[in-house]
């Protein structure tokens, strides 16, 4: 990519960050016959699918595909993306989509015209996207509470070994926080609390990987860093669960024989900062998610709530 092209492409990118900003308001796109609720934009024929794509996952995670090789899923609805492929109707060949806040971001392709002969275009747009936890039903568990305020496509769930997690961890782990890491995988909630699970591509981001590698880096340089505690192994001690780009870090405190019983204990990158919570993880992460007295509140900045995925998806 050229100098040239690369200007473009971040001004695609600047463009799509100011209508995806929280508290932006409606959009209306000036493209004739289009509806309303989205903006289409206008990238360079140069520089292709891809290379959006690659930057747009930069910035926003991994895509769910919406449409392939001219083919929409049928199963898409409001909640999953749809209102980015509606502008482009039968008309559309690909489409990725991103979740953020009360927005959706969009790049694909779309065929210029109605006939069959007709060229295909590259397409991008930002869709305005409903609060996916409108009509969450009252007594909703606390797992699937967070599905529901995300908006989180459930058809794909991960298959984890957790027989041989827990006895490579040599402790069983909370069950919610096991339903969590099948359902979402890896990633971030809001952009900001990023689950560590088994299997990550990264050391940092894997459950068993990093709480060996941690356990260590206390058994031979000391636990100051986590005083008043110690770190699992140690009996009782603390296990890492999630952190934030913010160098928040977030822990069970294993004291109970019941892993459901654990704590979550929170510490910002200051010292003597521990934050108890006494309640379940799925609990914890919903909480975070909807009520802004939260001392780790994302409400406070996000009405609309989201997960950004660090994996990827492979149906259509």
């Amino acid at each position: 990519m050229d100098e040239r092209e690369e200007l473009r492409l971040e001004e695609l990118l600047s463009a799509v960050h100011r209508l995806a900003a929280p508290g932006t308001g409606d959009l209306a796109c000036a493209a004739p016959g289009h509806p309303a609720g989205h903006v289409c934009l206008a990238p360079s024929a140069e520089l292709g699918l891809p290379a959006l794509q690659e930057a747009l996952d930069g910035q926003y995670g991994q895509p769910r595909n919406l449409a392939m090789g001219g083919y929409a899923d049928p199963t898409v609805t409001g909640r999953t993306g749809l209102p980015l492929l509606t502008p482009f109707g039968e008309r559309i060949v690909e489409m990725r989509a991103w979740a953020y806040a009360d927005r959706w971001i969009g790049c694909g392709t779309a065929r210029a015209g109605d006939g069959d002969g007709d060229g295909v275009r590259l397409v991008a747009l930002v869709a305005e996207r409903e609060d996916p936890a409108a009509d969450m039903a009252e007594g909703t568990s606390w797992v699937d509470g967070v599905v529901a305020v995300t908006g989180w496509d459930t058809t794909r769930v991960r298959t984890v070994d957790w027989a041989a997690v827990e006895t490579r961890l040599g402790t069983a782990l909370p069950s919610d926080y096991k339903r969590l890491a099948e359902i979402f995988g890896a990633g971030a909630f809001d952009g900001f609390l990023q689950l560590q699970i088994p299997d990550a591509a990264f050391e940092s981001g894997d459950i068993v990987r990093h709480t060996e590698w941690l356990g260590e880096w206390a058994r031979t340089r000391g636990g100051e860093l986590w005083r008043p505690y110690e770190v699992y192994p140690a009996p009782g001690g603390l296990l890492k669960w999630a952190s934030s780009e913010q160098a928040d870090e977030f822990y069970w405190l294993t004291e109970d024989p019941d892993p459901d019983k654990w704590p979550v204990l929170v510490t910002e990158d200051i010292p003597d900062s521990w934050v108890r919570f006494d309640g379940t993880t799925a609990e914890f992460v919903l909480r975070m998610l909807t009520e802004r007295e939260h001392p780790f509140s994302t409400a406070r900045y996000f009405d609309t709530h989201w997960f950004q995925s660090y994996g990827s998806e492979d149906r259509p």
